[in-house]
Formats: structure tokens, C-alpha cells, sequence
């Protein structure tokens, strides 16, 4: 196993976690059982609905009880769950491991990836899952013009080819070491049931007869159904068959429930299948602070996504009865805010005002990351720029903390020498044309706080004169004019910084693609996308960026990848390409005291899909046990 960064490895986590689960004829497990809520459906013997050699997981700390439904709120639902992909990611967020798969292999020349499924899995509904599953997520929905309008970058070029019933290949143009990386943190997204999806998909069935189909469930197009019910967007979800621990049997605009899947493919160690809790009840909460009131008060068996750092005073209070506990994890984010200057915005003053890096360095310094650290985050944050994480094989700690020395005197002296003075006194400076120098920052507020981080930037860019106008918009608005450059500057939480994802995502490092969480370089981005059909041809330092990238994407050889990770990085912090405020935040996660086998402390992220790698479908319902449920001296205070 690597030697990680102590963040990702309290000493009470399964060793199993890192590695790859053992198969219950490994492990001497011979009979299995199933949860009592399941003996009247009529369904299989628990051993015919299990693969041939069922995956092992081990729970924290101790085997779990069947039974109980447990209570949350729909933005909780997909972390609490989570889901099955042909792999998996390790706790230490840097390995990927067999999931649905019980072995990959990847070509010498790196062109072919070979997947091989664990024989015996099946979907919700009791049908085998195969290879056809995949092919048919890939080819007749990524790949159709119907459905899929754009191709995504990740998958051009690819091809998905059928060996037998259990196994299957991606074949690349080019070497992708990569892409194993992407199917594990992709997941279920890349498989589908094509059995339960071929009445209603003209390329297996008559369209006719598809529009008809169709028309009954009150959609216009076949794309529209599948792209709405396939993900949980629809009432029709509730027919949908699925891999994941939890199906959902109702659902509302107000409420879902889930129930246990009785073909879910993992056994404990005693041979329990799991899940161990039986049903799942979600209900839809749209303010953050209901939720956290809610959680607050006992009301809801699991809380996370929608609390911020902000609300731990008002949690930890709620712990004084007992009801909850609050577990702070760490947001795996490597800044909360990210601040992105529009190096393509249609204003040269602007332009080229954003392009000297003076300018940014000048910003930076006038931030003062320990005050914000200590307003927003309890002083539990760490000031520093947008960078790798601490756990990566990239990171460097110089990078992170690269221009964060708070120091408006430096800060005034840059942008003095770029020429950026107060000619009529009013406090704000003016382009050298004399022209007045306003900024409008753009901004979704979600998921981290980044309205009041915002609210003491603008502060401290006041101080030194640079006025910054700030423009609160919603996820639709911010979409479309990030995609259109059409933001002076914007704002996004930095993720997508581990092992897991930074090889595949460097966006905050080049212009590569176009997003609605980046409005950086989206013509460079064009031009790179198109060949240079499109957009305009980036300066000589983004092209190299972007050769160095590609390279490091196709190299086979583990110390050039690392060599040109870390080229990436230690450019983006000479140059900061985007201005990083505090990151690795605490994160409130709040347990109710009925719900066991939650891991204390944890890495909240995109990269690792929250919770996916400490294994919810071993989380389970106690009412009667009020021990300690895990032992304190191995617990950080």
C-alpha cells in the first residue's frame, strides 16, 4: 500500500478498504443470509441470487444488524447509497479496485482495456447483467445522435467491443492508461439494463411502436424517457432496474422510498448479503437551513450535503441530547472558492489586464486567508491555492501555498507597476488609459460557502483599491454564460484534485474543455477541442501546457506521468491561473445515534464520490445498543 497523507488514513479503517475485496470461497464463507424483510417475496434461495463467489465487505468496525428504514432528504440520497460501477475506488483515493469486475487488464501498448465480470450478478429485477449492458450504454446512448448530441472527450475515439457474456474491451486510438480511473468514478452511469431499455429504443424495436410506447407515458421523444427515467428523474425510475444496495419503489416531486435490492451482489464476513438496513425514506427539503435544522434536531438518520462549515455551532448544540452525533470530516476540496479571471473576455483593457500575472499576484496577496479561515472555518481550514491534494502522488506543498502571504503592501506596489492608479481619489483605480477599472464576479453560491467568502475578498480587493462588483446568479444562468465567456470572472469550488481525477481533469491547470463550473479560457478550449477549427489559438505557455497534458495522458511510464503532472502544477502556481482562498475545510456530517457504522472521520468529494469508498450498505439501524460503537483512543479528538 502507498504512504499516504495522514488525512486519508485513521488507523481504525479497514485495511480491507484499500484493497481489493476478497471473494466469500477466500475468505471460507459457505452459507449466506438474507434479511428477514425478504422471506415472504417469493423470491430465489439468497445463495441463486448471489454471484458465484460474492465480494466481501467489511464493515468499520463491527458486523451490522438487518432491518429498520432510515430517514434522510433527497440530496442525500446518492451518498448514502452510492453506486456500483465495473470498479471501484480505495480509501486512499488513489487505487482503483474490481467492483462488478472481478479483473481488468490493460494492454502493454496500452490501447486495450480488458473487463471481466463477476459471473452470477444480477439485476434488481433477477436478469444477468452482461457485457450487453455496457456496450449498450456506450454505443446506443452515448454514441446516438439522438440522445447524446456532443461526444464527451473522455470517449472519442473509444470503441466498446463484446468477448463473451462477461467480458468485454475499450479500445483506445492512443494509449489510456487513464480510463480505468473513469469507469471507477463514473460508475453505473456506464452500464444500463439494456433488457428493461430495448422495448423503448428504436434501434431494437420498431419506432413506431417505440412512439407509441412512448406517448403513453407522456413523452415526446424516447431520448427524453430514457435520459429522465434511467437516473431517477421520473416516475417511470421506479421500473428501472438497478445494481446499486437500494431500488426506488416510489416516487414524488415531495418523496422517494427505496427498498432493499434482494439481488445486490456483496456479502459481510458472516455471509449477510447486504444491505443491512431494509428501506430508505427521502424527503425533498429545498432551504439549507431547514435541513440543518432538521438534522440539528434529530429529525433525519443521516445529513451531509446541504450543511456547511457554517453550520457546526448549531449541530454541535444538537448534540447535547444525545439524539445525534456530528462527524467532521474534510472537504477533499483543494480551495472552497477558486476565483477564475476570463483570460478570453471580450475586453482587451480586461484581457490584458487579467493576463499579467502581476495583476493576479497582486490579488492574491491582498487576500487574508488567516482572517477568512477564522471567520468561516473556526480556524479548521487550510489557506492555500488551488493545487493538488495532500493524499496525490503530484502534490507538492509549495504549490499550495504559492502568492498566499497576505501582504496588501505588496499587493499595491504590483499593481502600482502595472500602472493601475486612483487619479481623482475616489479610492478605486483606473485601467493606464485612465479608464475606471471595474470587476463583476459572477457566481452560483452552492456547496461551499462562497457568498461570504466572497463578501470579505470583495473587502480586502477594496483595500487596495481594485473595485469588485459581485452578482449572485442560479445554476441555469451560471451555466450558460460560463459556457458562453460571457463572466468577467466567476467562481467554482476546486475538486477534481486527487489521483482519481486530476490525471483525466486538469481544468483548473489548461483550457481543455468547456463547463459550466469554468468560464477561465473557453476560446482556447475550443481551439484545442476542434483541432483549431474553432475558437482562438491559445499563447505559446497553454499550448505547451496542453501538449504536456496530453502526453501525460498517453505515457505508460508512472514517473513521466508524475514528472509532467507536476510540470502542470508548478506552472499553474507560478502563473495562478485561477486565485485560491482556504481549502481541506471541515465537513459537518451528522449521524443520528441510532445509526451505526459511519466513519467518524472521512474525505468529502466529488473525486471519491463522497462516501462511496467506506461502503454505506454496511451502515445499519441499532435502536437498543448504546455502547460505544467504535473505540475512543483510536478516534481523533
Amino acid at each position: 500500500m502507498f504512504a499516504l497523507h495522514a488525512l486519508a488514513t485513521p488507523a481504525y479503517w479497514p485495511k480491507e478498504w484499500f484493497e481489493p475485496q476478497p471473494t466469500a470461497s477466500e475468505v471460507g464463507i459457505t452459507e449466506f443470509q438474507q434479511s428477514p424483510y425478504l422471506d415472504d417475496k417469493g423470491l430465489p434461495p439468497v445463495k441463486d441470487r448471489l454471484p458465484k463467489d460474492p465480494p466481501v465487505v467489511y464493515p468499520l468496525w463491527r458486523t451490522g444488524k438487518y432491518g429498520g428504514t432510515a430517514r434522510i432528504v433527497n440530496n442525500d440520497t446518492w451518498q448514502f447509497w452510492n453506486w456500483e460501477g465495473a470498479l471501484t475506488i480505495s480509501a486512499d483515493m488513489r487505487t482503483m479496485l474490481p467492483n462488478l469486475a472481478e479483473e481488468w487488464q490493460l494492454s502493454d501498448d496500452g490501447l486495450v482495456l480488458t473487463l471481466k465480470l463477476r459471473e452470477g450478478i444480477r439485476w434488481s429485477d433477477g436478469m444477468p447483467l452482461t457485457s450487453d449492458d455496457f456496450l449498450f450504454t456506450f454505443n446506443d446512448l452515448w454514441l446516438n445522435k439522438e440522445y447524446s448530441i456532443e461526444t464527451d472527450r473522455t470517449i472519442l475515439g473509444v470503441e466498446i467491443v463484446k468477448i463473451d457474456d462477461l467480458t468485454f474491451q475499450y479500445r483506445f486510438p492512443q494509449p489510456n492508461p487513464f480510463f480505468v480511473n473513469f469507469i471507477a468514478q463514473y460508475g453505473d452511469f456506464m452500464l444500463d439494463p439494456k433488457h428493461y431499455w430495448e422495448p423503448y429504443h428504436p434501434t431494437y424495436t420498431d419506432p413506431e411502436i417505440v412512439k407509441q410506447r412512448i406517448d403513453e407515458k407522456g413523452h415526446i421523444t424516447w431520448s427524453g424517457f430514457i435520459g429522465r427515467a434511467r437516473r431517477e428523474g421520473s416516475e417511470w425510475s421506479k421500473d428501472v432496474p438497478t445494481t446499486r444496495a437500494y431500488q426506488v419503489i416510489e416516487r414524488s416531486p415531495a418523496r422517494r422510498t427505496y427498498v432493499r435490492n434482494p439481488y445486490y451482489f456483496k456479502v459481510d464476513p458472516e455471509g449477510n448479503q447486504l444491505p443491512y438496513i431494509d428501506v430508505i425514506q427521502t424527503e425533498q427539503v429545498d432551504q439549507a437551513d431547514l435541513i440543518a435544522a432538521q438534522a440539528s434536531t434529530g429529525q433525519l438518520d443521516f445529513a451531509a450535503f446541504e450543511l456547511k462549515t457554517q453550520d457546526i455551532p448549531l449541530l454541535k448544540l444538537g448534540e447535547r441530547d444525545g439524539q445525534i452525533k456530528v462527524h467532521i470530516w474534510k472537504r477533499l476540496h483543494s480551495s472552497d472558492v477558486a476565483i477564475q479571471p476570463n483570460y478570453n473576455y471580450d475586453d482587451e483593457d480586461l484581457r490584458a489586464l487579467f493576463w499579467d500575472k502581476r495583476f493576479r499576484h497582486a490579488l492574491s496577496h491582498a487576500i487574508d486567508r488567516n482572517e477568512m479561515n477564522d471567520i468561516i472555518y473556526f480556524g479548521r481550514g487550510d489557506p492555500r491555492q488551488v493545487t493538488a491534494h495532500p493524499t496525490s502522488v503530484y502534490y507538492d506543498e509549495a504549490y499550495a501555498h504559492a502568492f498566499t502571504e497576505f501582504d496588501p503592501d505588496k499587493a499595491n506596489a504590483l499593481l502600482d507597476e502595472i500602472g493601475l492608479t486612483d487619479p481623482d481619489g475616489d479610492g478605486y483605480r483606473n485601467f493606464p488609459n485612465g479608464r475606471p477599472l471595474t470587476i463583476t464576479l459572477e457566481f452560483y453560491d452552492f456547496e461551499t460557502p462562497k457568498g461570504i467568502s466572497m463578501e470579505l475578498v470583495q473587502g480586502y480587493w477594496r483595500e487596495v483599491g481594485i473595485d469588485l462588483r459581485l452578482k449572485l446568479v442560479d445554476g441555469s444562468l451560471q451555466n450558460a454564460r460560463a459556457r458562453a465567456g460571457e463572466m468577467q470572472m466567476t467562481l467554482w469550488h476546486a475538486d477534481r484534485v486527487t489521483d482519481i481525477l486530476f490525471p483525466l481533469f486538469p481544468d483548473w491547470w489548461l483550457p481543455r474543455s468547456i463547463s459550466w463550473d469554468r468560464g477561465m479560457w473557453n476560446e482556447w478550449s475550443r481551439w484545442y477541442m476542434t483541432d483549431g477549427e474553432r475558437g482562438e489559438e491559445p499563447p505559446p505557455i497553454i499550448l505547451d501546457l496542453q501538449d504536456t497534458h496530453d502526453r501525460m495522458k498517453r505515457s505508460l511510464d508512472e514517473e513521466e506521468q508524475i514528472e509532467l503532472g507536476r510540470k502542470m502544477l508548478r506552472i499553474g502556481a507560478e502563473n495562478l491561473w485561477v486565485i485560491g482562498t482556504v481549502g481541506l475545510a471541515p465537513h459537518p456530517v451528522v449521524v443520528k445515534k441510532r445509526l451505526k457504522g459511519v466513519p467518524p472521520e472521512g474525505i468529502w468529494g466529488w473525486d471519491n464520490r463522497w462516501t462511496l469508498s467506506y461502503h454505506p450498505a454496511t451502515w445499519y439501524i441499532d435502536e437498543e445498543d448504546d455502547s460505544p460503537e467504535y473505540p475512543a483512543s483510536l478516534i481523533a479528538d
